[in-house]
């Protein structure tokens, strides 16, 4: 079952990379009696070809919103308490971690504080277990979302 897993991800994986790779490739392949372009560009442009791009309104500030994996921290209800909660520990994480971005927003319905951006599960994983060995948070786990990539 893992290897039927694997495959179906190898395979989507390729099928990404040969629709990002047409695109190129169709700009610059020769046809009699037209034109020809040449495409010069940094790598990593092809990672950013099929993302979202999600304007902020701030200049200096502009990322990239893509799928990932942040670290949940806290999950309360919708009360003025859990609000305060939330921020509590979003500030005590700070404090721990000050180069680690801290989310702490209001999903109906319920109150959230998550860290990090990662793209990879093993990264999230990682951090997840920093933040256990401090042995202040009660509830750590990885969960799903979207991911600020900052743009330079």
């Amino acid at each position: 079952m893992k290897r039927l897993a694997l495959l179906l991800i190898a395979g989507l994986a390729v099928i990404g990379l040969r629709a990002q790779n047409s695109i190129i490739n169709s700009l610059q392949r020769d046809v009699p009696g037209q034109g020809k372009v040449t495409v010069h560009q940094d790598p990593r442009i092809m990672a950013l070809i099929g993302s979202e791009y999600v304007p902020t309104g701030d200049d200096d500030e502009r990322v990239l919103k893509v799928p990932g994996y942040r670290v949940q921290v806290y999950a309360g209800n919708n009360t003025r308490r859990a609000r305060t909660e939330a921020q509590t520990v979003g500030d005590s994480i700070q404090s721990l971690f000050p180069e680690l971005p801290v989310y702490t927003n209001f999903q109906p319905p319920r109150w959230l504080c998550r860290v990090g951006d990662y793209r990879s599960i093993e990264e999230a994983d990682a951090m997840m277990r920093r933040l256990r060995a401090t042995g202040r948070f009660k509830e750590v786990s990885i969960v799903r979302d979207q991911i600020n990539i900052p743009l330079y």
